[in-house]
């Protein structure tokens, strides 16, 4: 039996009284594609700090492929694609330069880049088809450009494991077809994947599985069975006789219980 590539065994968090994360678990195999689906204030953000290492729970335990997440992100084993409204996009840095710090665990406490790091920021740009976007400054990119820049990022440090928050949030079509398609890729070659998303119509086809979270993990299995309209219930409260839900009522009902 394989370790598993990410184990969340009864994890509860709080933030001061708040209740983020009630005693929840998750087992994730290599070389898979989850979906986690959830409301605002459901603890998708605190399930993956938890993974990365960025909190201590109060409860429970988290391994990455059986190490601890400090160690596993100190060796560069995750990498992390954030939501846009989390960097500073004004910060002088090209897209080469976001790229590198991929690297970073590969140089030393020199940060100097070697023959073989600029070789994989360049490998890892023309896989996400920025390469000639190489020296411009990341907030200049569009809104798919930089998803695609921070999967490169990823790409480049050679994470077997990646999160993935929102990474379709506010991307063209062109972006959004690209990002699936690295992301099949990389998981064929063995990354295990994790993402944060509000849109249900894409996980069928993008992710082997699906997580519904309410501080808990209330379900976990195949996505067209998560995403059966009374299961979405449980998380969203939603009218579970609408069995063709677009997303944006999903972000509307959402938005209004949040």
């Amino acid at each position: 039996m394989s370790t598993p590539a990410i184990l969340v065994d009864n994890v509860t968090v709080h933030y001061g009284e708040v209740l983020a994360l009630d005693a929840a678990s998750l087992t994730l195999d290599p070389a898979r594609i989850c979906g986690l689906v959830g409301m605002n204030g459901s603890g998708k953000s605190t399930l993956f700090k938890a993974i990365m290492g960025m909190i201590k729970p109060d409860a429970g335990t988290v391994r990455i492929n059986g190490q601890s997440p400090g160690r596993a992100r100190r060796e560069g084993g995750i990498g992390y694609v954030p939501q846009s409204e989390d960097v500073d996009w004004q910060f002088p840095l090209s897209v080469r330069d976001v790229v590198m710090m991929g690297r970073y665990g590969h140089q030393g406490f020199t940060r100097r880049a070697s023959k073989a790091d600029r070789a994989a920021v360049d490998e890892a740009l023309d896989r996400v088809e920025l390469g000639e976007y190489a020296g411009r400054q990341i907030g200049q990119l569009s809104g798919g450009q930089k998803k695609r820049a921070f999967v490169a990022r990823g790409i480049a440090q050679g994470a077997t494991t990646m999160l993935l928050d929102e990474p379709f949030a506010g991307v063209d079509k062109r972006s959004e077809a690209t990002i699936t398609r690295l992301l099949r890729e990389l998981a064929s070659d063995g990354c295990t994947i994790l993402i944060s998303t509000h849109d249900l119509h894409a996980l069928p086809q993008l992710c082997d599985e699906a997580v519904l979270l309410m501080h808990r993990v209330l379900m976990h299995g195949p996505p067209e069975q998560v995403l059966q309209p009374e299961n979405l219930a449980m998380a969203f409260g939603l009218d579970v006789l609408n069995r063709d839900l677009p997303d944006q009522d999903v972000h509307a009902r959402k938005e209004r219980t949040a």
